[in-house]
């Protein structure tokens, strides 16, 4: 057997981090911590996710010169620790040139910057603009010398399109694809990821690491689950999803099976070491995400707490779940509002609901003020028919009372509101979709029951709440009702839930036409009439508290529709 050199073996380290859009410095000492930690741990290259020193995405601060100048100063100060001989990096960062402004990378190693890389596929559609604030890479960059090792970096979107990108890198001599990401969530995603990464190593032949940012930011949730595909087209590591962490990998040169495609390269680099994390499922997942968005959102934005209405309803159970498990008992404060139409049981439910939950539960009648307003509107409403004006005012008064609570306490109201009722405008404006973010805004009903019953039987990683029955089964049991008038459930209004969730996904995650979903056996009239619903809600939603993006097809940044709208599919 041959001595190994220096080459033969690449300790790269794989960064999934959770920076904070604008925080430069703050982004900056992570990225030396991560890197300090990936010594001990004996790497000899840090790779970080995309854009980390400005956090993902910038937006529009990229079009703001001092932002940029405190981001490349950050890449050049960072490219400086690596004379103390330790790791070198690759880390993502805007940097204006005379080309543009470019979505770039540097390359560093022994105190100097080796190389810039910039994305050549800037994504422009669902929850990306960036060309709207970057250029394009003026032409195809070719691999990075890194300590005799050729490696190619793409930047995300220069993998997930038909550009040809990997191909041109394995051609050009790379020997790994190290790929830098900034890859929101959303239900299944991993694997969409890993059938990405398949089939570019199908066309090049050399191994891909695919390192992705964690975070929540605004509606955007960065799920990490960085790995690798090796050459021979099977998952060579899986790192943990929703969590922070950096892991170090291992990769050994080695010569590739006869007839193995491997671009221009006699060898192949091959995983040896490298974690091997289960991805959780469905339920777990979409919960986690919600839990981490509310949390990011709180703190990043330096809120000390959070408030909401506890109705004795489910939207309002899971939000206060979410609420406990993402911040602690101690920074929930839930509100019950009660009105005449407010049942024992929906007085019982709130209360117990907090009790488990362990947070602190207050109770505001509302007759009084509410009553104050009808008095004040008597004259002007004389000869009217009582309706869903005085309904609403019920719903605005607990709008006003938790407004003032935060006003008086700092605190956030977290919004409860559903995607079903956010989709159809069963919500009142001013009054339940008051608030400054919403866990729980991208869940269908059903899905919001659905993890109503996982999180009574199962306690998330990293959750503060505790175990056991959170979510009274009484609430997951009975009819949902907005309890404004006697006698009252959804379903007056609504077509039941699983008939709604399933017409919405069809209009809004799909597009389908009317007569393809009544082809699937719905009535036509419920489906135009959900239809009808849908468009003339979205002056509403225009207005809605941001929340966690869940679905392929949020409302905001996924799916723009005008407000004002005429068309109708007669089918």
């Amino acid at each position: 057997m041959t001595d190994k050199t220096a080459s033969d073996i690449l300790r790269i380290a794989v960064a999934q981090l959770n920076p904070t859009v604008g925080d430069v410095a703050g982004n900056l000492a992570k990225a030396r911590e991560a890197r300090a930690d990936a010594a001990r741990q004996g790497a000899d290259l840090v790779l970080f996710t995309e854009l980390f020193l400005a956090g993902y995405p910038p937006e529009d601060l990229v079009l703001k010169p001092a932002f940029l100048k405190a981001c490349e100063r950050a890449a050049q100060d960072f490219a400086g620790d690596t004379a103390d001989g330790g790791p070198g990096v690759i880390i993502g960062t805007p940097l204006k040139r005379k080309s543009g402004t470019h979505n770039s990378i540097i390359v560093a190693d022994g105190g100097k910057i080796l190389a810039e890389r910039y994305k050549l596929d800037l994504p422009n559609y669902g929850e990306f603009d960036e060309k709207r604030v970057f250029q394009a890479g003026p032409e195809m960059q070719g691999p990075v010398n890194f300590r005799g090792v050729r490696l190619g970096i793409p930047i995300c979107e220069d993998i997930w399109g038909d550009v040809g990108i990997c191909e041109t890198l394995a051609e050009s001599g790379a020997e790994i694809l190290l790929v830098p990401n900034g890859s929101p969530y959303y239900r299944g995603k991993v694997d969409v990821r890993h059938q990405i990464v398949i089939r570019q190593v199908i066309e090049c032949g050399l191994p891909i690491i695919y390192a992705n940012q964690l975070g929540g930011q605004d509606e955007l949730i960065f799920d990490g689950a960085s790995f690798a595909i090796g050459a021979d087209k099977t998952l060579a590591f899986q790192m943990s999803q929703f969590e922070e962490t950096v892991n170090v990998t291992t990769w050994k040169r080695s010569r590739p099976a006869a007839g193995a495609q491997n671009g221009n390269n006699p060898e192949v680099w091959v995983c040896s070491e490298g974690p091997m994390s289960k991805i959780p499922e469905k339920e777990e997942a979409d919960y986690r995400a919600c839990m981490l968005g509310l949390r990011d959102y709180v703190n990043k934005n330096g809120f000390k707490n959070v408030v909401l209405g506890l109705s004795g309803g489910i939207d309002s159970a899971i939000c206060a779940a979410l609420a406990v498990d993402a911040l602690g008992e101690e920074r929930l404060r839930a509100v019950m509002m009660p009105y005449r139409y407010t049942s024992k049981d929906s007085l019982k439910d709130a209360e117990d609901c907090a009790r488990a939950l362990g947070c602190r539960y207050d109770i505001v009648p509302i007759f009084e003020p509410v009553e104050g307003f009808l008095h004040a509107l008597t004259q002007l409403f004389e000869g009217t028919k009582e309706g869903i004006t005085e309904e609403n005012l019920q719903s605005r008064a607990r709008g006003t009372i938790l407004m003032a609570i935060s006003n008086k306490f700092g605190s956030m109201v977290v919004t409860t509101g559903n995607k079903s009722e956010m989709s159809v405008g069963y919500a009142t404006l001013y009054g339940d979709m008051n608030g400054g973010f919403n866990p729980i805004k991208d869940l269908y009903k059903m899905q919001v029951y659905a993890l109503s019953r996982w999180r009574n039987t199962h306690v998330p990683p990293g959750a503060l709440g505790p175990s056991g029955e959170v979510i009274p089964n009484n609430i997951i049991d009975k009819a949902p009702s907005a309890e404004l008038r006697e006698n009252q459930t959804d379903q007056d209004s609504l077509p039941p839930y699983p008939v709604l969730d399933d017409i919405l996904e069809c209009l809004v995650e799909n597009e389908m036409g009317v007569d393809e979903i009544v082809a699937r056996g719905h009535d036509r009239a419920t489906v135009t009439r959900v239809e009808h619903l849908l468009y003339i809600a979205e002056y509403k939603r225009r207005q809605a508290a941001p929340g966690v993006k869940i679905t392929k097809k949020n409302f905001g940044r996924d799916r723009r529709y005008p407000i004002t709208n005429r068309f109708r599919d007669g089918g």
